[in-house]
């Protein structure tokens, strides 16, 4: 894998309007195809045909899928992708993640997250685009996230399956002596139709692995597809409804022992020292090791099991030193309101000229507002945990991460080996949510590896250590100001949000010799790139410096911004006494998708319909990774006895749908998550470090809260859009503009449940 540090000193300018320098410097190593990986560990008689696609002489067929499937339902949609034109059946495909290896790098993560409105196909854009996209190449991660594996992998996975099949029908035409033109594919066999002779796809692979892939294969048309753009089983729900063995805690392995880790409660904070003569007198104890991590300070417990080793770490005593500045809430807000004045502001895209008509504005005509969100954890179901094992000059380590290449980088930077000599093995995701991007489980484990003397070490955080050491989505505060002209209508809109950098968060931890320069795009998406056709709007951001380590979560910047414009519009709305939804209507008329979504959803509520009485309905729109939602969302009930959240209807446009079903159940679970962080969920820091440790502090929709949900896809859009981010970001603020219209009061901090009751 290339260096990502060396070449991002010479070219690289995050988030910033043009990209420093070109890329010319590394064209030679862009045109350069990645070897294939799977060539250097083949079972005796099996071919690989290329990255993706291995075959057995027993016709076992696997497919590689090198995305981490954390329930989004990657091993199945991909794998389709392979299968569709590999002219097999679903069923007849293994999945396996495969090793970390630059020819699984991410592209669409990088180029579709290219700091323009995604809606904009001009020229400019474009090449904007593909620039990131030939830097992804250079960089060469392999990650999921960004919404992007569907994206990243429809031209590169089907192009795959089309390759192996024609190569296996070259194979075919040299044994049966014909031309391969004249042979059929299915179901794993190539047959001669003139003869009725065939021969399995097994008995073809090792001589099909040894002929030159064609230079280009014509992919089937959407009309010939067969499985893609219909609802498949899932490849991973067996082995998950009958328990099988396949998360990261459930790695074992022989002769390993077992630890568990406590660091320091608050942010940036020391040990300053620590006693450990109770707990490596308790039975089973093998060892405890400070660790000193870029990442954390603190220490780790060593076991024969991992209950030993929680006991230990709890009898462990530790004096931390005193915070110079304590995150509290008052001190996080003080922050984020001081960057207004010391930062300096950056935008990405102006409207107009919105600073002159607000400057001209009439007296009276000038509505502002100020918007608040906290610190958010993931907060996935497995906790963080990783498997370790240094030995003979090796390190192997196994766990549920969402980059292999952060953690070979990791390990690289911790033991001084080289990436090769580095293998990771990805496991199934208990929830992932951009937590499991970061290194910093798996760095701790490789630590307590160094120190177990060649034995795998299987580190396993608390529920507690996990939820109080984030990284967290950032706390934000948005300050919207906008000036309504004679016709009840915004003629101008200013915004501006202070917030932590996630991109310089991430990158400090995972590469801090890469230069960043620029604005950070994440804290104004969802805000400045929106299709709205306002005629003079701007939105500036603000970067914070706070010590709160703030990383992705689900749908980044878009997961505030959009609650912030989104309730801003609808109070614009309410003082011009403009419908919600007419308002959107002619913001939106000159983008079809949008204005599509925005006419379905209102279709499938009954939007011109007054709800029953006691209840109301609350509206929000959103364009993000690539897809066009709107939601609605009904509610009842009042603010004193509680409110119930009954029912959120969703249309959403990610202009190609693989699989509805996948789809509709990502919307959903986006959905859930974001009512779940609009109604209940912060976290805020005291003395003693994160005040919220478990799910009795940091509550989750149950089931008996979860409202009925209505899905409808559309396929017009003019770009592919991704489905596990894009539901999150308007469920808040359509679930918001539902509760100021039911209790008349206007809410603009989350959670709401700090301002009204839930039932």
């Amino acid at each position: 894998m290339a260096s990502l540090g060396k070449i991002a000193r010479r070219t690289f300018l995050f988030g910033a309007a043009a990209i420093a320098g070109g890329v010319a410097f590394g064209y030679y190593k862009y045109s350069q195809p990645f070897e294939n990986p799977l060539e250097k560990d083949l079972l005796p008689g099996e071919g690989t045909l290329n990255a993706y696609v291995k075959i057995g002489p027993d016709n076992r067929m696997t497919v590689i899928v090198p995305r981490a499937e954390m329930g989004q339902g990657v091993t199945t949609t991909l794998a389709a992708l392979v299968a569709e034109e590999l002219d097999v059946r679903l069923d007849q495909l293994t999945v396996e993640h495969g090793p970390a290896a630059p020819a699984y790098y991410n592209r669409a993560a990088l180029s579709e997250g290219a700091p323009v409105p995604r809606f904009d196909e001009g020229v400019v854009a474009e090449a904007l685009r593909g620039t990131m996209g030939v830097l992804s190449k250079l960089f060469a991660l392999q990650f999921t996230g960004g919404s992007s594996s569907t994206i990243d992998a429809f031209e590169p996975m089907r192009r795959a399956g089309a390759m192996a099949r024609e190569m296996l029908k070259a194979a075919a035409a040299e044994k049966l002596g014909v031309a391969a033109a004249s042979l059929k594919t299915a179901e794993g066999r190539v047959s001669d139709p003139a003869s009725g002779r065939s021969l399995s796809y097994g008995e073809l692979a090792a001589d099909a692995a040894r002929m030159s892939p064609p230079a280009d294969v014509p992919l089937k048309p959407r009309s010939a597809w067969t499985l893609l753009g219909k609802p498949q089983p899932r490849k991973d729900m067996r082995a998950k409804v009958t328990g099988a063995p396949v998360y990261g805690v459930d790695v074992a392995l022989p002769d390993m022992v077992h630890a568990t880790i406590r660091m320091a409660p608050l942010p940036g904070q020391r040990m300053v020292k620590m006693d450990t003569s109770a707990a490596k007198a308790m039975r089973g104890v093998i060892k405890i090791v400070e660790i000193d991590s870029p990442l954390g300070h603190g220490f780790g417990v060593i076991a024969d099991n991992s209950w030993r080793a929680f006991q230990a770490a709890d009898a462990v005593t530790v004096e931390w030193e005193k915070p110079a500045r304590l995150p509290d809430p008052e001190t996080v807000r003080a922050d984020l309101s001081a960057a207004y004045k010391t930062a300096s502001p950056a935008s990405l895209r102006t409207l107009g000229d919105p600073d002159k008509v607000m400057a001209s504005a009439a007296p009276g005509s000038i509505l502002e507002a100020e918007y608040f969100v906290p610190y958010l954890s993931h907060a996935p179901m497995e906790p963080m945990n990783a498997t370790a094992r240094f030995k003979d000059g090796k390190l192997t380590v196994w766990a549920p991460n969402q980059s292999p290449s952060v953690i070979q980088m990791v390990g690289s930077r911790i033991t001084g080996l080289a990436a090769d000599q580095i293998e990771v093995h990805t496991t199934l995701l208990g929830g992932g949510f951009g937590r499991r991007l970061e290194p910093d489980f798996s760095d701790y484990a490789i630590r307590l590896a160094l120190q177990s003397e060649g034995r795998p070490v299987k580190v396993i955080w608390r529920r507690e250590e996990d939820m109080g050491h984030g990284v967290f989505r950032p706390a934000a505060i948005g300050r919207y100001r906008a000036v309504l002209g004679s016709d009840g209508r915004p003629s101008a809109i200013t915004g501006s949000v202070a917030s932590q950098s996630v991109v310089a968060g991430m990158v400090g931890r995972i590469a801090p010799s890469v230069p960043l320069a620029g604005p950070d795009n994440t804290m104004l998406d969802g805000a400045y790139n929106q299709p709205y056709a306002f005629a003079h709007h701007r939105i500036d951001a603000y970067k914070a410096a706070l010590p709160v380590p703030v990383g992705s979560w689900r749908s980044v910047g878009y997961s505030f911004n959009a609650f912030m414009q989104e309730c801003f519009l609808d109070e614009l709305a309410l003082a011009g006494k403009v419908d919600p939804l007419e308002l959107r209507r002619s913001l939106l008329a000159e983008s079809p998708a949008a204005l599509g979504v925005l006419n379905r959803v209102a279709e499938m509520a009954g939007w011109g319909n007054p709800p029953p009485a006691g209840r109301a309905r609350g509206l929000a729109y959103n364009l993000s990774f690539g897809t066009h939602v709107a939601e609605i969302v009904e509610v009842s009930g009042d603010p004193a006895s509680g409110i119930r959240v009954e029912k959120v209807w969703c249309a959403a446009d990610p202009g190609l749908v693989l699989d509805p079903k996948i789809f509709e159940a990502q919307l959903m679970s986006g959905i859930l998550f974001g009512l779940s962080a609009a109604m209940y969920q912060e976290i805020t820091f005291g003395p003693d470090g994160a005040d919220q440790l478990n799910f009795s502090d940091y509550p989750a929709l149950r089931m008996n809260e979860a409202p009925a949900i209505e899905i409808a896809l559309l396929e017009t859009s003019s770009f592919m859009g991704g489905a596990g981010e894009p539901g999150t970001p308007p469920s808040m603020p359509a679930l918001a503009n539902a509760v100021a219209r039911l209790s008349g009061k206007r809410i603009r901090e989350l959670p709401l449940a700090k301002a009204v009751t839930f039932a």
